[in-house]
């Protein structure tokens, strides 16, 4: 009986020094039980990582290493390695050695239970405070908007079925949300406590900033994921919004006028306002309407899709 096939995937960006103890870890948890890849992702590397991993894939057949000329960053390492990725299950997971290769057979045993994505969780997380702080909130905020109740959404270890990694479109920043991505497309996502160990070598190459694109992402992730199929739902809320407003501006001008006998040049300003209001109101709820008519020509495309699809199984 053949064995399994898993993919590896590792975006690596300065990590010469944990490299070796790190191929040879899960080479030694993989070989013999699986059928497997490692896809490594040099994301741009000025240490000799992407020299050291091209000489690892020039000993193992079973190594392929692909290298990016600039630091695009892990979304889009992740990206390019799901794209190679041909495994059954493709696991991703960090270069620093903090996330261990031994959970990878755990991961995958999940995945047999019928879950599409399992994520890892770093119950006990080996970093500092100056980290972890952050860290639960920025996953307590993902859990409350998102509704993916998950408690580790950022953990590079995570396994995942084929089928879901060639589904997700990563990119920016995204890598931090394909529980979300993943459960927004209907794939069952869960997740496992997983042992995490204190980083061995070198720095981490994530700076504060990486906080703030975050929660960028997250709007895009929610906006994508709520409002792609019913963009009216979002721009006439601030479209009805902004109308309501106007009028009534413009109607309190108005009795200003009439009913107590100023005149119009008095209260200028607050006309041209409600005008504005009115007419920015009209604007948005003309985008979502311009926008439903893009999505549902979409969807009833798809739609064509899926029955053409059926009537052929069924005829075969």
């Amino acid at each position: 009986m053949p064995l399994e096939k898993i993919s590896v995937v590792i975006p690596v960006y300065n990590e010469v020094e944990s490299l070796p103890e790190l191929l040879q870890e899960v080479t030694t948890v993989l070989e013999g039980k699986f059928d497997y890849e490692i896809q490594i992702i040099d994301d741009g590397s000025t240490d000799g990582s992407f020299e050291f991993a091209k000489k690892k894939a020039g000993e193992n057949e079973r190594i392929e290493v692909t290298r990016f000329l600039r630091n695009y960053g892990k979304s889009a390492a992740l990206s390019v390695g799901f794209r190679r990725a041909s495994g059954d299950y493709v696991v991703t997971m960090d270069a620093d050695l903090q996330d261990d290769p031994s959970e990878i057979p755990g991961l995958v045993e999940e995945l047999k239970k019928g879950y599409d994505l399992v994520s890892g969780w770093k119950k006990e997380r080996k970093d500092p405070a100056s980290k972890r702080l952050p860290s639960r909130l920025f996953n307590f905020t993902t859990r409350l908007l998102t509704g993916i109740q998950i408690h580790d959404f950022n953990c590079g270890l995570k396994a995942y079925r084929n089928s879901v990694v060639k589904a997700l479109d990563i990119y920016g920043g995204m890598h931090r949300y394909t529980p979300v991505l993943a459960g927004k497309r209907g794939f069952r996502v869960t997740e496992k406590p997983v042992n995490h160990r204190p980083r061995k070598y070198g720095v981490t190459k994530f700076g504060r900033e990486r906080y703030f694109r975050g929660m960028f992402d997250l709007l895009t992730v929610l906006f994508l994921s709520r409002y792609t199929r019913r963009p009216l739902h979002l721009f006439g809320v601030f479209g009805l919004l902004s109308l309501v407003i106007g009028t009534l501006v413009n109607f309190w001008v108005l009795y200003l006028k009439y009913g107590l006998g100023d005149p119009f040049r008095m209260h200028m300003a607050l006309l041209v306002f409600g005008v504005l209001l009115i007419i920015l109101g009209v604007q948005f709820i003309s985008m979502g309407l311009l926008g439903e008519m893009i999505a549902q020509s979409s969807t009833r495309g798809g739609e064509i899709v899926q029955e053409t699809v059926s009537k052929s199984s069924r005829s075969s």
